[in-house]
């Protein structure tokens, strides 16, 4: 079997045969526990469940086969990634990596059926072309580059089969398997965390709202010359087919080698689009995958795309981050603790038992942004120090808290997009982009 056959997998569609799969998981991990634990048994050692469930076996099983069921499994397991990678356990760590490369797409034959029942058997008639290899394959769906019989030329996003029927049973699979391998103590409530979870997930499996708020986000930056959005096509846009504009470029981390004017520029644009959409907007596309931004050389400007996790961003929510801006650079350390509790940052506990801990680490950012001219993301000395007292205060689990969902979803994006800014080594005056809002009215578009 060629490696372009292993890429083409059939994705269980049905309740019953998600289930089976997630059954068919269950039992070779089992298997696997039962094994290793003889083994550490033999050796007179005394087996943890967590060593036990996290061998190098099991670590394979769980990654090939949420990769397999894609959708939400995998999905959940890309956000984790993202916005976790540095706190996981290695062999966690190691799955979700193992997610974010596994791009496997559906069988011609699959495909054939998911848009027969969209389009209709005769959807080939209406297009001169169709590429039946997908240009990007995801969590949740593929992408197909098509030209109609009028000339359009169009990128058709395509969800794969059974995606929305097994959200909830995804999510609660995936929860179940961060409790058993350790990483989330028994007395924290995470319900509130996988309600929105779910919500989300929701809506992005939704591409008739997701086709609404690329048609949104389009007309917010329709007079900004940064900024490319694809253009809607209703007439082949359906609850799960995204139709649109295709617009071509080049994936964003090929600016690793650009010019660092090229990389300040990218990045600089992606960063002011961040704060309009916090304090301009009041929406934010809070999926910040790198690839969901696209670089057109000729011009210099952005492609965004993938609009289903944009959401309203509260006014309290902005509020809470205009505060805390605002006391970090008026350099007021007790005051960026106090906002930082009244957004929901950190909770009472925390700071109850690790004042000084958490104090160094607000010494440390009040000290990086009160220096002059552009920021270097590509320095990240001050990341290690940051990283070392988080880790010290989440090895206590009684102080460990959930901040509430929308700070979550707006924290995402705007880790994602320093991440990419220290990926590309970026120099941006973040200071003096954030100067306007300090005295702004939030939510004044």
């Amino acid at each position: 079997m060629s490696d372009e056959d292993n890429k083409s997998r059939a994705v269980p569609s049905g309740r019953l045969s998600r289930f089976g799969h997630f059954g068919r998981l269950a039992g070779g991990v089992a298997g696997g526990m039962l094994a290793e634990g003889a083994r550490r048994l033999a050796e007179g050692q005394r087996p943890r469940m967590r060593d036990m469930l996290l061998t190098p076996g099991n670590v394979g099983r769980i990654a090939d086969r949420l990769s397999h069921l894609r959708g939400a499994a995998m999905k959940l397991g890309q956000m984790i990634s993202m916005d976790a990678g540095d706190m996981l356990p290695p062999e966690l760590a190691e799955i979700m990596a193992r997610l974010r490369q596994n791009a496997h797409r559906m069988p011609p034959q699959q495909l054939q059926q998911v848009l027969a029942t969209q389009w209709g058997k005769d959807w080939r008639t209406r297009f001169t072309h169709f590429d039946a290899t997908p240009v990007a394959a995801a969590s949740i769906g593929q992408v197909h580059r098509a030209i109609t019989r009028d000339g359009r030329d169009l990128a058709i996003k395509v969800q794969y089969p059974g995606v929305s029927d097994s959200i909830d049973a995804d999510v609660d699979n995936v929860a179940t398997l961060l409790r058993v391998s350790g990483l989330l103590p028994r007395h924290l409530d995470i319900a509130p965390l996988l309600a929105a979870a779910k919500e989300q997930l929701r809506e992005e499996a939704d591409y008739l709202r997701e086709g609404e708020q690329m048609t949104l986000f389009g007309d917010f930056l329709t007079d900004s010359p940064d900024y490319v959005v694809p253009l809607l096509d209703r007439e082949f846009t359906t609850q799960q087919v995204l139709a649109m504009s295709f617009v071509e470029g080049r994936p964003i981390e090929s600016l690793v080698d650009a010019p660092q004017a090229v990389r300040d520029a990218a990045l600089r644009a992606l960063i002011a689009l961040v704060l309009r959409e916090m304090f301009d907007f009041g929406m934010m596309q809070t999926d910040p995958n790198f690839a969901n931004y696209r670089y057109q050389p000729e011009t210099g400007r952005l492609i965004l795309l993938d609009f289903g996790a944009s959401r309203p961003v509260p006014t309290a929510t902005s509020w809470g981050y205009l505060e805390l801006l605002r006391a970090t650079i008026a350099v007021e350390r007790d005051r960026v603790l106090d906002a930082a509790l009244a957004a929901g940052f950190v909770g009472p506990s925390a700071i109850a038992h690790h004042r000084p801990r958490i104090m160094r680490m607000i010494d440390v950012v009040i000290g990086e942004m009160a220096k002059a001219g552009p920021f270097d993301f590509g320095d990240r000395g001050f990341v290690e120090v940051l990283r070392e007292q988080g880790m010290d205060i989440a090895a206590d689990q009684t102080a460990w808290h959930i901040p509430p969902a929308d700070i979550l979803f707006v924290q995402r994006k705007i880790s994602g997009t320093a991440l990419l800014a220290a990926r590309l080594k970026a120099r941006v005056d973040v200071r003096a982009m954030i100067a306007p809002y300090l005295t702004a009215r939030v939510g004044a578009v």
